[in-house]
């Protein structure tokens, strides 16, 4: 019986290990492939001349795919139809390259395909491959070096086009809106500097765009561009630098549409400063109107009283030098009334006012409707503020850290443009933080050439804190929501005390502006005070 047992636990035993064994010893799939696929061949081959067929094929050792071919593939001079390329959204030992326009003669071809070609099991990228070849008797050899920054972020985007267009007897700068350039070039996604290959000698003018459309054409409502501002001769030994911008764009009047019994909207694009709106032709009676901006879309409101009698009439719109004449049908809708919305928040920063948002445009308001009182039931004084075109009103006053405070605008405080009045109380609680809840910051100029525009920015370049300094080469910030900020300065050259971008077509390159270096900023912290020293190169 127990030799039975004892070849039972031996039998179990044995095989209790072949399972050990095999589970150490399972197929793992082997080594992760961390190899880029190989040409094995090209036909034609690459760099050749005299081309003269419509078909490219690049062999591999192994299946590859295409990944992103719309941002990373380049193709110098761009082609008015776009090549065909295989495979696309599969996988093949090859890729072909199917020529569906015609080539100019004596010029040289590049396909820069990026990083887009990868294999298919592990998508190791074949690095940044490149396809040449000529229609004519050589290759043009010649370069053109730089690298592009932005004007307001510390960092440009990615895929910057970067292009060359050939100053001959039909060049003016208005090309860059129609045209597709001579030689184009990527700065993809990980580089800030390009270099424009196989360009042959002449002379250029140099830009770059983010290229929003992928159309190789300034597109000034959507795109950002950058110049250089004189025009290039190749060769030259020389690294140029493109500043990246967005314009302010040229303004432009859109159909108005009535929105409401008396208002209709009036959209535009570009600056609405200086926008004018008049009624061409008869009014009515007492006619009186109001201008409101939308605070978030590119829309002016225009309100007006008494009621048209008439179906149609016609507005002439204006902004200095820019005119146009819109047709407009009134439309019987309901009409607006008057609401107050409170838009500011509670915990209210020191630098902040009490702010509400009304509906309809407001024209009296009645301070001694309006009243704060303190967590001791203290009034505090306060002055109220009143922002026609937003149609905001604002009470500021002194806050006192760690004070509560209670605002109330009884009925009757706001009177609007069509003679209606609040009926309900508006109550609204603040409280003010401690002030060892925030940070403060002093930056020490080094080297300022005055004025400048001192400025803490988010991580998205937006501004969250600004200081004008004309003479002090010190800057406090005081109150500093804690967080991790940059810190840049604009160099206000033409003295307005705001940042001025560029114009492309009057050749006017943005203001600059300078970083502080990461390394030397620290997050800001609750109840602690940063010193820092900024030295501004010249």
């Amino acid at each position: 019986m127990r030799s039975y047992l004892t070849r039972i636990l031996g039998i179990i035993s044995i095989a209790l290990a072949i399972v050990s064994c095999a589970n150490r010893g399972s197929p793992s799939g082997g080594e992760k492939d961390i190899d880029p696929p190989v040409i094995t061949s090209e036909s034609p081959k690459n760099f050749s001349t005299n081309f003269k067929g419509n078909e490219i094929r690049i062999t591999f050792n192994e299946y590859v795919k295409i990944k992103d071919l719309r941002k990373q593939l380049i193709v110098s001079p761009p082609m008015d139809v776009d090549p065909i390329i295989y495979p696309m959204g599969g996988a093949s030992k090859y890729i072909s390259i199917k020529i569906k326009d015609t080539l100019q003669p004596n010029t040289t071809y590049a396909f820069n395909f990026g990083e887009s070609i990868v294999d298919n099991n592990e998508e190791n990228p074949y690095p940044y491959y490149r396809y040449v070849f000529s229609t004519g008797e050589t290759i043009d050899s010649l370069s053109v070096k730089g690298y592009v920054e932005d004007a307001l972020l510390k960092k440009p985007e990615t895929f910057i086009s970067v292009m060359l267009y050939e100053v001959d007897s039909t060049y003016s700068d208005s090309i860059v809106y129609k045209e597709k350039p001579r030689y184009i070039t990527n700065t993809l996604d990980s580089l800030t500097t390009f270099s424009i290959d196989n360009i042959k000698a002449g002379t250029y003018k140099l830009i770059a765009l983010k290229d929003k459309n992928n159309n190789y054409t300034f597109d000034q409502k959507n795109d950002k561009i950058g110049f250089y501002e004189d025009v290039i001769t190749v060769p030259k030994d020389e690294d140029f630098k493109l500043t990246l911008f967005k314009e302010e764009v040229n303004f432009k009047a859109v159909k108005p549409k009535q929105e409401g019994q008396t208002r209709i909207m009036f959209p535009y694009e570009g600056n609405y400063e200086n926008m004018r709106i008049k009624v061409l032709g008869e009014t009515p009676e007492g006619y009186t109107t109001r201008v409101t901006k939308d605070t978030e879309a590119d829309t002016l409101y225009y309100w007006y009283k008494p009621k048209f009698e008439i179906d149609t009439t016609f507005f002439v719109v204006s902004n200095q030098k820019y005119v146009d004449t819109f047709k407009h049908r009134f439309r019987n809708l309901d009409a607006d009334t008057l609401t107050i919305k409170i838009i500011s928040l509670r915990n209210l920063n020191y630098d902040k006012h009490f702010t509400v948002q009304a509906s309809t445009p407001l024209e009296i308001i009645d301070d001694s409707k309006i009243s704060i009182i303190d967590k001791d039931s203290i009034a505090v004084e306060f002055s109220t503020e009143y922002d026609s075109i937003l149609n905001q009103f604002r009470v500021p006053f002194k806050k006192e850290e760690g004070q509560k405070y209670t605002i109330k605008l009884l009925p009757g405080t706001f009177t609007d443009f069509y003679g209606s009045i609040n009926k309900d109380t508006i109550v609204d609680g603040i409280n003010a933080k401690m002030k060892s809840d925030y940070g403060n910051v002093r930056v020490k100029l080094i080297n300022a050439k005055f004025p400048l525009i001192v400025q803490m920015v988010n991580s998205r370049g937006e501004v969250e804190y600004e200081r004008y300094t004309t003479e002090s080469p010190v800057v406090d910030f005081t109150n500093v929501i804690p967080k991790l900020y940059d810190i840049r300065v604009v160099y206000d050259t033409n003295k307005n005390g705001v940042y001025d971008t560029g114009n492309y077509l009057l050749g006017i390159q943005p203001e600059r502006v300078s970083y502080m270096p990461s390394s030397q900023l620290e997050e800001v912290r609750a109840s602690f005070d940063f010193i820092y020293e900024f030295t501004l190169l010249d």
